[in-house]
């Protein structure tokens, strides 16, 4: 049961410097990865956007990666798809979904926001190497064009 006196705080993250998205992050992002990981990754791509994948790029869970096929939530609850353990994030903070446009992020009414490439959104269509911010963790989106 969610306590109705949580402490929280928030945090006006577009007005941050440190959101600025980095032409190129994934591509330098990739290429400290594994040879291994980034094949995992290539196979994503090569998907044809059946897939997607969120790759946590910074943040304490850094390296780790999200393979999507339908939706999946994002959030401080320990059932989230893609949990991100820190109060910057709200415990049902977001979702991607598969859609007929591609992949889709919705914000679920979070207290800090999400941010696609440092521009505060209720709803986006998602493309590859975006940069998704949600709350102190930044994390990029890999999916592969459909054909």
């Amino acid at each position: 049961m969610e306590s109705k006196n949580e402490l929280t705080s928030t945090l006006h993250l577009s007005t941050h410097e440190s959101v600025i998205s980095t032409p190129g992050l994934l591509e330098e992002h990739l290429a400290s990865l594994a040879q291994s990981d980034r094949e995992v990754i290539r196979q994503v791509i090569a998907a044809n956007g059946e897939s997607a994948m969120v790759l946590i790029s910074t943040g304490s869970n850094k390296g780790a990666r999200f393979l999507i096929t339908d939706s999946a939530s994002i959030g401080r609850s320990s059932s989230s798809s893609i949990f991100l353990d820190d109060v910057t994030v709200s415990r049902k903070h977001a979702t991607v979904e598969k859609s007929e446009q591609g992949f889709l992020i919705r914000d679920a009414g979070s207290l800090n926001g999400t941010y696609v490439n440092s521009v505060s959104i209720t709803q986006e269509v998602l493309k590859h190497g975006d940069e998704l911010q949600i709350g102190k963790f930044h994390l990029l989106f890999v999916v592969g064009s459909k054909k």
